[in-house]
């Protein structure tokens, strides 16, 4: 996965655990021995999604301005 700030993945992660504690489905095929291990907690869901790669979730950064020459 491309380089996110702390603060990013912060987001990404919480942006999805909101999602599948609404009752969103799983990206990920997970069996219910693993979900009792992650204890149904989203965010360690969201978590194991993130780290293998299949959130379709994106950051958009806005370019840095161009600054005019004074002369």
């Amino acid at each position: 996965m491309s380089e996110y700030t702390k603060y990013e993945k912060a987001r990404i992660i919480g942006a999805r655990a909101l999602q599948i504690s609404m009752g969103a489905p799983f990206f990920l095929k997970i069996d219910k021995k693993l979900l009792e291990e992650l204890k149904y907690n989203p965010v360690e869901i969201s978590k194991l999604e993130y780290e293998k790669e299949v959130l379709p979730i994106t950051i958009k950064r806005p370019l840095p301005r161009k600054v005019k020459d004074e002369e």
